[in-house]
């Protein structure tokens, strides 16, 4: 039998487990919070462009009825109008949004997605998509976006201390350079510029806690040894000159003519 491209899925056991989440009983989701939840879905768990495409066209397609199942069911046709996807792109968007429990399936006899109707006209009933999982699991979404939040700070003051000791090393490598050329550095360079080489970028999300760690270590040496190469106080005696009693009077050594200058000075019976 030659099924539509709609159906004939595979089954997965991702759409099984995101079949057992379920709303709370009596709750009707409005169109607005499940696109705030699919928005959030799609942050947290990083979803691609064509995925997120999607998703967010199969939460427009919700038309708020009072089921205890969020169900839509539009075309492979209709998204492709409506997200600029192939019609393989699309399918390769809900693999991904059923390995993500985002939807689950809810496959006709024929393979195709279509509403049920009772006798009055009124939609009880439908075969396409269950977007159920996307609003049950908000609270987890809201937790993911904080961690990761918390992880883009960690990380950024990460690379802050990295660039403060990089530029720490290279300035103290620079002064011995300038200051002290005979000095043999080519091992502090060389620690240098491996460690340059090994650093992720930013645009990269490499947690780099451990080459901070070595960053720290190098800007240590390079300080130490500019630090060593003055001396740092302990391998040559400082030159003391004040060879001077501090018995004496500072004014040991005033001109004779300050000595005439005191002997004329009026008392203070003529100060007025």
């Amino acid at each position: 039998m030659q099924l539509a491209s709609s159906g004939g899925r595979r089954l997965r056991h991702a759409a099984l487990v995101a079949r057992e989440l379920a709303l709370e009983d009596g709750r009707t989701v409005a169109r607005k919070e499940l696109s705030a939840a699919a928005r959030d879905a799609a942050k947290a768990l990083e979803l691609r462009n064509g995925p997120r495409s999607v998703l967010s066209e199969l939460v427009a397609c919700w038309g708020e009825q009072e089921w205890e199942r969020l169900l839509v069911w539009p075309s492979n046709d209709y998204l492709v109008n409506r997200t600029g996807l192939s019609e393989r792109g699309i399918r390769k968007a809900f693999r991904v949004l059923i390995d993500q429990q985002l939807i689950v399936p809810k496959e006709s006899p024929n393979g195709k997605r279509y509403a049920v109707k009772d006798l009055a006209g009124e939609v009880v009933d439908a075969f396409g998509f269950d977007l159920t999982p996307v609003y049950a699991r908000r609270g987890e979404w809201a937790e993911r976006l904080i961690e990761q939040k918390q992880a883009r700070e960690a990380r950024k003051r990460t690379f802050d201390e990295i660039t403060i000791a990089r530029r720490a090393a290279q300035e103290a490598l620079g002064s011995l350079s300038r200051e002290y050329p005979d000095l043999d550095r080519s091992d502090l360079e060389n620690r240098l510029q491996g460690l340059l080489a090994r650093t992720p970028l930013r645009s990269t999300k490499v947690m780099a806690v451990d080459m901070l760690d070595e960053w720290k270590t190098l800007r240590s040496a390079c300080e130490e040894a500019y630090y060593k190469a003055g001396y740092a106080g302990t391998q040559c005696r400082h030159t003391n000159n004040n060879n001077g009693s501090p018995s004496e009077p500072c004014n040991k050594s005033f001109p004779k003519k300050a000595e005439a200058v005191r002997s004329i000075e009026q008392t203070s019976e003529h100060l007025s």
